[in-house]
């Protein structure tokens, strides 16, 4: 009771929202990005959720439940990206193939590329996880190819530096070149001059 005897009323506490399927995705991205998919465990998600596991399984059987959902999400939205990064109206074909360089070699999206090199290592020992990185990479093989044709290379070449492209930007992201001696910058536009003649 308060001073005037009346009775002291406590406020409720807020209700939990609750989660729906994309955010229990998007949290174990979260957890795969800090510590890979090893790392991805019912309880963990629920308490960086901040909700209890039994809500978990109103969307998931289990934890293999969870990471194929994990897998399909990143394979849609890798796609999905590439798709807008390789979008080009005809004559921008080399506009469009220096922007997908340049989106996939900045450094800047740590978690992605974190997110990238889990599900490569994943794909390492579970043929699930390998179907979805083989069916993302040829989509991007393919989206850059096809650029590369329209620039009027032959098929041959239009696929090596298709995967050329690949290889730099993926590559060049996972390399830790601060201690070598080089302008960062000069050596990207040779590498890039090199890719799109």
């Amino acid at each position: 009771m308060d001073k005037s005897g009346a009775a002291k009323q406590t406020a409720a506490p807020p209700a939990r929202e609750a989660l729906d399927r994309a955010a229990w995705i998007a949290g174990a991205l979260d957890i795969v990005a800090q510590d890979g998919i090893d790392g991805l465990r019912v309880e963990g998600l629920a308490k960086h959720l901040g909700v209890t596991k039994g809500s978990f399984y109103w969307h998931f059987k289990d934890r293999r439940d969870l990471i194929d959902a994990v897998l399909d999400d990143w394979r849609a939205s890798r796609i999905r990206d590439i798709h807008k990064q390789t979008t080009a109206t005809p004559g921008n074909e080399q506009a469009a193939l220096r922007h997908t360089i340049e989106v996939y070699s900045a450094a800047r999206n740590r978690k992605g590329i974190s997110i990238e090199a889990t599900i490569r290592l994943w794909a390492r020992q579970d043929a699930t996880g390998l179907a979805v990185v083989e069916e993302v990479d040829a989509e991007r093989l393919a989206c850059t190819r096809r650029l590369f044709l329209a620039l009027g290379l032959p098929p041959t070449e239009a696929a090596a530096r298709s995967a050329l492209l690949y290889a730099y930007v993926f590559g060049f992201s996972m390399m830790q070149c601060g201690r070598f001696d080089m302008d960062a910058a000069q050596t990207k536009r040779w590498i890039v001059a090199q890719i799109i003649k």
